[in-house]
This record gives C-alpha cells, sequence and structure tokens, in this order.
C-alpha cells in the first residue's frame, strides 16, 4: 500500500494498491478511512488498479473548506474519477461508501462501469427491529449538541483503542478475525484524528446527512430507481447495522441487480474475510456483471476471481 495526497478542490489522501488494468475505486463507511480496505485492496489490486481515499472529513482528508455531507463526497468522488481513472471505474462502497457510490453512480453513469454494494447504508426494513444500542447511537447522533456530547463522552470513556474495538465487536460476526496489526493501524490513526478540531463536527455532519436520506424512503427509492449500471448487492447475514431483511428489499425492487448473501459476516465483510470478499467481487465480474468488467477497460471476462 502506497499513500500520497492529491488534489481534488483541495487535498484528498489516498492509498494505492497497485495493480494494472481496470479502475477500482473504494469508499469507506462513517468513521472509516482508507484503512479499511488493507486487507482486500492488495486482492483486488491483483486485477485490476486500485484506489482507496479518505473521503472529506475522514482518515487524513481535511474538510478545507468542503462539505462533509454524502452528496458533497460524492462530488468529491466525481472529481477523482474525472483526475484519476482515466475511464469508467469500478466503484465498491462499505455502508456509508455504499450510499455514496450510489449518488455517483445516478449522477454521472458515464463515470462508473459498475457499483459493488457491500452492506451499503440503506432504510431499515419495516418492522424488523434493530439492536437498540445502534438505534440509540444514531438517534443521538441526529440531534444538534447531543450529538456532539454523545462522541466527547465515547471518546472520554473508551479511547481510541477502546473505541476501534467497540466498533470491529459492533461490525464483525468475529472481531478476532482482524489481524493485531490491522487493528493498530486504525488506533493509531484515531489517535492522530483526536488532535484535529475538525474531526468530530465532520463525522457528525456526515452521518446527519446520511441518516437524513435514509429515513426518505421515497427519496431513497427514486436514487436506486436512476442506478444504470450494473450492480452487485453483497450482504453480510450477521449485519447488525444493516439487517438483512433491508437489503432483501432493496434486491427485490432491482431484480436485475446481482444480490449474494455472506454468510457468517458481519458488516464490513472486506475486514472480516476479505478473500470471501474479493472472490464474490470476481465470480461476478466475469460472470452478471461481465459488462461492467469489459466498460472498464478488461476487455473478455477474466477467468480467474480476484481472490485466485
Amino acid at each position: 500500500m502506497r499513500t500520497r495526497t492529491i488534489d481534488a478542490d483541495g487535498p484528498v489522501h489516498v492509498a494505492e494498491f497497485g495493480g494494472q488494468g481496470p479502475p477500482f475505486v473504494l469508499l469507506h463507511g462513517l468513521g472509516g478511512s482508507h484503512l479499511n480496505w488493507m486487507r482486500l485492496g492488495p486482492l483486488l489490486g491483483e486485477r485490476g488498479r486500485v484506489l482507496a481515499p479518505d473521503l472529506a472529513g475522514f482518515g487524513r482528508t481535511p474538510p478545507a473548506g468542503r462539505r462533509t455531507t454524502v452528496g458533497a463526497n460524492a462530488r468529491l468522488v466525481s472529481r477523482l474519477l474525472d483526475s484519476w481513472a482515466g475511464g469508467p471505474a469500478i466503484l465498491v462502497g462499505n455502508s456509508m461508501g455504499g450510499l455514496i457510490g450510489l449518488l455517483a453512480a445516478a449522477a454521472r453513469p458515464e463515470q462508473v462501469a459498475g457499483l459493488v454494494l457491500l452492506d451499503p447504508a440503506i432504510p431499515v426494513a419495516p418492522g424488523v427491529p434493530r439492536e437498540r444500542q445502534v438505534t440509540l447511537s444514531f438517534a443521538a447522533q441526529m440531534v444538534p449538541g447531543i450529538g456532539e456530547a454523545f462522541v466527547r463522552r465515547r471518546l472520554r470513556r473508551l479511547g481510541p483503542e477502546g473505541m476501534v474495538r467497540e466498533t470491529f465487536r459492533m461490525s464483525c460476526t468475529d472481531p478476532s478475525r482482524i489481524p493485531p496489526e490491522v487493528v493498530e493501524a486504525h488506533v493509531d490513526l484515531l489517535r492522530w484524528r483526536t488532535t484535529q478540531p475538525w474531526a468530530n463536527p465532520a463525522v457528525l455532519t456526515a452521518a446527519r446527512s446520511m441518516l437524513a436520506l435514509m429515513l426518505q424512503r421515497p427519496r431513497f427509492r427514486a436514487l436506486v430507481r436512476r442506478v444504470r449500471v450494473p450492480t452487485l448487492l453483497a450482504q453480510g447475514m450477521d449485519d447488525r447495522l444493516i439487517t438483512v431483511a433491508a437489503a432483501l428489499l432493496v434486491a427485490r425492487s432491482r431484480p436485475d441487480w446481482t444480490f449474494r448473501p455472506l454468510p457468517g459476516i458481519g458488516h464490513i465483510p472486506h475486514l472480516e474475510d476479505p478473500e470471501l470478499t474479493a472472490a464474490t467481487i470476481g465470480e461476478w465480474l466475469d460472470g452478471p456483471g461481465a459488462a461492467a468488467w469489459e466498460r472498464a477497460g478488461g476487455g473478455a471476462p477474466a477467468t480467474e476471481t480476484a481472490a485466485g
């Protein structure tokens, strides 16, 4: 993994995972960064060129006068695609990054060859309860003043290491699958972010914009209808943040998309089981998503998966 800073109406910290061929752009979730792709990025790098940006207000990318809403970050992704990809790219987004991928693909379909949604941020399924801790956390973040106090108290109570470990505990079926060096890298970055005055306000702004869109069901359904690129929706069956029932509702609304359940996996499959995730993406690109692979510059479908 090589990191550098590129310009997109301001500095954007990115990680590149080598490789040649079609471009992949990996979009992290709320509170995430390029480090979320430490395990999957090299596997996709066997198949193409891979870029993992820190979105504005996340990781090591400061707002620098830019808004940090999901809509603003979707526009940032479009600028990155203009300057880096050199043609249509395959977007891979997790959680909030999946929602940003949907926004980018709907707004600028000529830039997106295909879309991979890994447990994307989507509206809850009516009548299907979520864990109380998840509901209370999201509700607190939505309220000005309360959200800021909630984030400060959580950091004081847990510290950077405790926050990272609690996040992985909530997001994984088995957090022990994440190697210690990956955990430590996330802790080191969070320690640095606690010194940045823009960090918490940027994340809260993003969270509020994301949740507002998720709560507007007609607007979200209209967004999904506007996506006209081949799409893979892969969902961890044990996800406690975005339920399988919610993902199935989206999949049923778009029968032309490919839905792949991931047994025994939680909210962050790219960290919990990168080999399974890479194989799932590779099989889609070689099968139902072959048109996306070709449009991205991959030519005829490959004979091996990204994990193989």
